[in-house]
């Protein structure tokens, strides 16, 4: 970049911040996972889960906007701030079918926006660049997106430290129940899709192995929470909710596998292994008396 003094700088500084708005405000392609009746991004939804967005947002110079539309933007903003945060699922094509009949969904059934790492970038990358301020847009809106499902959630008795300790103690159920293939409990632990998934991992553990000794080492060596997700299902009532929190679990584990004879074929239960868990756990805060359980398990 050639200098040019400080007059080329300013306005370098003026047009990288006029864009950088235009930016983080504007209609954007490359978010269209974003959930439907978002003011500020024109979205096209992903998946039969999701419903196509129309509503757009038009931002005017201020030499030519009104006391009144400015007023009227900002009360179209906040008004659909809460279907912003949170994406629509359909009820099952049966569901649907069934008219008047009142259905309650016990589950989404699906993992919404699953957590992958993201790529650091150098500062001078993430400011001073075009694909640094679509990255920033997309950062703060993910991190955005996770502080609001966890508001939400404590309006409804959410504290960090008693939701470890129940993800903790029901980290170490499922294992439990896994490796002794109970199914009748894990039932009662986790979504129906994911124990269909489980049901599947027992019966290819049982083909391999006649028994399983599992052991975790308490306390756990770390526990985070990576993203946190709301999930309306209907579009007429913001209330209707399902919240997913996203947790990273590392654990010390002790594993040994036997055959029918007691013989050991894998593991050895005097040796400890760090582990490390990404798992993602549901709750229903409309249905009375709901639970956390386990919904996903997400592999990096």
């Amino acid at each position: 970049m050639a200098h040019g003094g400080p007059h080329t700088f300013r306005a370098l500084l003026r047009t990288s911040h006029n864009r950088g708005l235009s930016q983080l405000l504007g209609s954007s392609r490359s978010y269209s996972r974003v959930i439907p009746n978002v003011p500020e991004f024109n979205c096209r939804g992903i998946s039969s889960f999701s419903h196509k967005g129309q509503s757009t947002f038009v931002l005017t110079r201020a030499s030519a906007s009104t006391l009144q539309e400015k007023k009227n933007a900002e009360f179209l903003i906040f008004s659909n701030w809460e279907r912003f945060m949170s994406t629509q699922v359909k009820a099952p094509p049966q569901a649907r079918q069934m008219g008047a009949f009142q259905v309650t969904m016990l589950s989404p059934g699906i993992v919404y926006e699953p957590y992958a790492p993201r790529e650091p970038i150098p500062f001078w990358k993430r400011w001073f660049t075009r694909s640094g301020w679509r990255r920033t847009k997309e950062d703060i809106i993910l991190e955005l997106k996770s502080a609001y499902a966890i508001a939400k959630l404590r309006k409804f008795g959410y504290s960090k430290k008693g939701f470890y300790e129940e993800a903790i103690k029901l980290y170490k159920e499922i294992n439990f129940q896994l490796a002794h293939g109970d199914k009748k409990s894990l039932r009662k632990a986790v979504t129906e899709k994911m124990y269909s998934t489980l049901k599947t991992d027992i019966k290819m553990r049982e083909s391999m192995w006649s028994k399983v000794h599992w052991e975790m080492i308490e306390p756990v060596v770390k526990i985070r929470t990576l993203r946190a997700r709301l999930i309306g299902v209907d579009r007429k009532d913001v209330n209707k909710v399902f919240i997913q929190l996203t947790l990273e679990f590392i654990t010390k584990q002790k594993f040994e596998a036997y055959d029918s004879n007691g013989n050991v074929l894998a593991g050895d239960k005097n040796k400890e292994v760090l582990v490390r868990d990404i798992w993602v756990f549901e709750k229903s805060l409309f249905h009375p008396g709901s639970y956390w359980r386990l919904c996903g398990k997400i592999v990096l």
